[in-house]
């Protein structure tokens, strides 16, 4: 039932939160701001509500227009598009209240250009409309991470922006191929090969762009590089928008592309390894979110309706539980200075509401019964099933098993229990205090909206983009999750018990960052050195061939030659400009 816009239809609630966010960060107090941020995305909701519910069949356009000849549709209503729109309007509120005391001018305001960007992105009806959101997003989001103000934050920073910028060039690429091969820029079902099975190269191109903000592997080391390196409130900022944007845009037009299933099975296998032997927490928190999003890329390229809507549900409730997991890491940094695990323990005592919050975050991301992780990863797990791709069945139950392992029980343990390194009799620090208000409001809204969607996962299914005749809670689906959460319990309870458990120790861990930390800086420390020799050749070269030429001059004229009688200052002057003239030239092309 729609009730009439009291905003233009053809305004996308996202442009709302990007045009406050462009004035916001002028105006004067932390409240006003928060205040002014809160009443954005309000209004926003409203506004997106306000188009009502949305279709099963066709989508319902507006802002249809034209560019050179050019369809271009600024708002798309459909249900996959006003799922993902929801959740991220609902990430931008929490994430005001977060950052209600702690957020800077520049993570205020461009916090809201960010989520904006990625609302509007999701109800983007064509290709064009996207990329102008898609870069958006982009730029506005690298000044989140370059609000950690370190020298290390600002070069993640740099990295961060050249990947963004690389993802929004392929797919600036992919699009101008489409419009030149006549097939426009509607923004919907991409096939990656011809009738003739021939690869679409167009396609390909905005695949890898997808891929790249979906951190792919051998794609995914800047979300490592440049998350941890934000501040408390910009890593909670940041979780939320970007990889989920991407997997919107992988559902929307890449849905039942079968190499998506074992690039999601890779994703969700691979971090497991790093995030058991990594000891900054929020570092750890991003190689899960790899894993958590391969769920969902797995789900986009099984490409039924069941793994469809798993895909969208285990997006909605996954920004809700990474973002509760990020803020409690976050409130920890902000009273202890630190997320490294070899630098926390025993903070339960001094902040029990946060590990509360933080437990209930970690309970829902490995997927225990009556939390939200299970009604939206159980959709996927089952969709594989009945597809018969058991193989990639049996890797998300492993992978599920190994979530369990780094973020529901390394999080929570080495942060708030295991060595107490605030007892005062012992270490003779003083026990940090518990997170500030507004940020325990925060984690208590996101963590009632984890228990609240697991016990009644209808309302949740409701938004899913097809129909759902789908039961989480039957007897087969919740013993055999226990089993597994219960095995992997016990099985990090031995390797603790026994000292197998990989120490953390504090090291920088590598992955594929290895490529440009240690041959790619050998091979640009050799180019230098090489342009450095190279011009100091050159450079004894011209001098050389000038003292030969001054000596030749002086044997022809002589010591009263008209050369050295005429032009005496204004040879040396031509000598120096002509130097100088080479030098430039020289350092140009070099």
């Amino acid at each position: 039932m729609s009730v009439d816009p009291f905003l233009p239809s053809n305004l996308s609630p996202g442009v709302i939160l990007i045009l406050v966010g462009l004035f916001v960060g002028f105006l004067p107090g932390k409240s006003v701001r928060g205040l002014v941020s809160l009443g954005a995305v309000a209004v926003a909701i409203l506004h997106l509500l306000s188009y009502g519910s949305a279709p099963m069949g066709a989508p319902v356009l507006h802002g249809v227009g034209e560019i050179f000849g050019l369809e271009t549709i600024s708002v798309r209503i459909d249900k996959l598009g006003i799922i993902f729109a929801l959740i991220f309007l609902i990430a931008a509120g929490i994430n005001a209240i977060y950052g209600w005391l702690h957020a800077t001018r520049v993570e205020v305001s461009t916090g809201l250009v960010y989520a904006g960007a990625a609302v509007a992105g999701a109800l983007a009806g064509d290709f064009l409309t996207l990329f102008i959101y898609w870069e958006l997003a982009a730029l506005s989001s690298v000044f989140i991470v370059w609000a950690g103000g370190s020298h290390a934050s600002f070069k993640a920073g740099i990295r961060y922006l050249v990947v963004q910028v690389l993802s929004g060039l392929l797919l600036l690429c992919g699009i101008v191929m489409r419009i030149s091969d006549g097939q426009g820029i509607y923004f919907g079902d991409l096939s990656l090969f011809d009738q003739e099975g021939q690869m679409i190269l167009s396609s390909l191109l905005i695949l890898i762009a997808f891929g790249i903000k979906a951190a792919f592997p051998f794609l995914h080391n800047w979300l490592q590089d440049s998350y941890p390196k934000a501040t408390a409130v910009g890593a909670v900022m940041l979780s939320a928008f970007t990889t989920k944007l991407a997997v919107y845009t992988l559902a929307r037009s890449f849905a039942g592309t079968e190499v998506l299933i074992y690039i999601g099975a890779t994703m969700t296998i691979f971090p497991v390894f790093f995030a058991l032997i990594e000891n900054d927490l929020r570092k750890v928190l991003a190689y899960s979110l790899n894993n958590q999003v391969g769920f969902m890329v797995c789900a986009v390229g099984i490409g039924t309706e069941l793994a469809i809507n798993g895909a969208a549900a285990h997006a909605f409730v996954h920004i809700i539980y990474k973002a509760l997991l990020f803020m409690s890491m976050g409130a920890v940094l902000v009273r202890t200075g630190t997320a490294k695990a070899t630098e926390l323990g025993g903070l339960h005592k001094s902040m029990p509401w946060t590990t509360i919050f933080c437990i209930i975050g970690a309970m829902s991301i490995s997927a225990f019964p009556l939390f939200s992780g299970f009604v939206a990863k159980s959709l996927i797990v089952s969709a594989a099933a009945k597809e018969h791709i058991f193989l990639i069945w049996g890797v998300l139950i492993f992978a599920s098993a190994g979530v369990l392992e780094h973020s529901g029980i390394k999080i929570p343990y080495f942060a708030f229990f295991a060595h107490d390194q605030f007892a005062p009799s012992k270490t003779g620090k003083p026990r940090p205090k518990e997170a500030p208000m507004p940020m325990l409001i925060a984690m208590g809204i996101a963590a009632f909206l984890c228990i609240a969607v697991g016990v009644f996962p209808g309302a949740l299914y409701s938004l899913l983009p097809y129909d759902v005749k789908y039961q989480p809670y039957t007897v087969d689906h919740v013993v055999t999750q226990m089993q597994l959460l219960l095995f992997a319990i016990l099985a990090f309870g031995l390797l603790i018990r026994f000292k197998l458990y990989p120490a953390e120790i504090r090291s920088q861990n590598l992955d594929t960052d290895w490529l440009y930390r240690v041959p790619g800086k050998g091979m640009l420390m050799g180019l230098v050195g090489g342009i450095a020799l190279l011009w100091q050749n050159i450079w004894t070269t011209l001098q050389r061939f000038f003292a030969w030429w001054v000596r030749r001059l002086y044997a022809t004229h002589g010591p009263e030659g008209a050369l050295a009688r005429s032009f005496p200052i204004g040879f040396m002057a031509l000598m120096t400009a002509v130097l100088l003239a080479i030098a430039l030239v020289m350092t140009l092309i070099v």
